[in-house]
């Protein structure tokens, strides 16, 4: 099976931060590696530039896998996308948005590492192993399916 061009992009970037396994896959490690300070509120997850400087903002009421999702999901935003989003016209923005959320996907449960599985691959083992939401992994697992397919 091919990589796309995100599962490449996420593959090296990963690899160049010593992220191997599941376990590594964590909002500390990836933040401290990029410089950006992760900070806990109670409004909506969001990528913010203050003088210049990305910090991210999570909602600290969501569960760990959610904040997880959403972590991926602004750090696509910081990796792809530049300016502010009020700015640009609203097919713009849902290009970005659908554009980081399929980064989340890729970035929270990465390709290389589903590869790497042995044993039988399900939703709830998923979900474990890479720290998020059942339907989340339902959602990655079919991306993954599908490509598999795809490619056969």
């Amino acid at each position: 099976m091919f990589f796309s061009r995100t599962e490449d992009y996420i593959q090296r970037f990963l690899l160049q931060r010593n992220i191997h396994k599941p376990y590594d896959l964590t909002i500390k490690n990836i933040a401290s590696s990029l410089d950006i300070p992760v900070y806990y509120w109670e409004y909506s997850s969001e990528c913010v530039y203050v003088n210049e400087r990305c910090l991210i903002f999570l909602n600290s009421n969501r569960s760990e896998q959610k904040q997880w999702q959403e972590f991926g999901h602004e750090i696509a935003h910081f990796l792809w996308h530049t300016g502010r989003q009020e700015f640009l016209p609203p097919t713009f923005i849902e290009l970005q948005e659908w554009q980081a959320n399929y980064f989340s996907y890729h970035l929270c449960i990465p390709t290389f590492m589903l590869q790497r599985i042995k044993t039988k691959i399900t939703p709830k083992y998923v979900m474990n192993l890479f720290n998020v939401e059942y339907e989340f992994a339902c959602k990655r697992l079919e991306m993954y399916r599908n490509k598999w397919l795809a490619s056969i």
